[in-house]
């Protein structure tokens, strides 16, 4: 089995969420979820056990993304929690190599 986890610092918003992903050798993983946003608890209530290749074959229609667009709307449908759920399923099921993401927003 192998495990990921992630901390996902959404922005200006302050919120935190952490995601425990747990991944067998048949590519499905169990996803823990667990956020200070009230909208992010709304889209891990959906999030239990996905299979890795539904996901990666389905791309933003999956489950994880298609939940974010469900959950996530107004000012927050370009959270990058979404992805950092979805970057941690791929770690967990052995098609992605752990490395740090990030997105820094510059002014000019």
């Amino acid at each position: 089995m192998k495990v990921a986890n992630a901390e996902i610092l959404a922005g200006i918003c302050g919120f935190r969420t952490s995601v425990r992903a747990e991944g067998d050798d048949d590519f499905a993983v169990r996803l823990e979820v667990s956020s200070d946003c009230e909208k992010v608890r709304g889209l891990a209530a959906e999030l239990r056990t996905v299979s890795a290749l539904d996901e990666l074959g389905g791309g933003h229609e999956g489950v994880i993304l298609g939940a974010g667009r469900r959950h996530l709307k107004g000012c927050c449908a370009a959270c990058v929690v979404p992805a950092g759920i979805f970057k941690a399923m791929q770690v967990a099921a052995g098609v992605a190599l752990p490395a740090d993401v990030g997105i820094e927003l510059l002014l000019d």
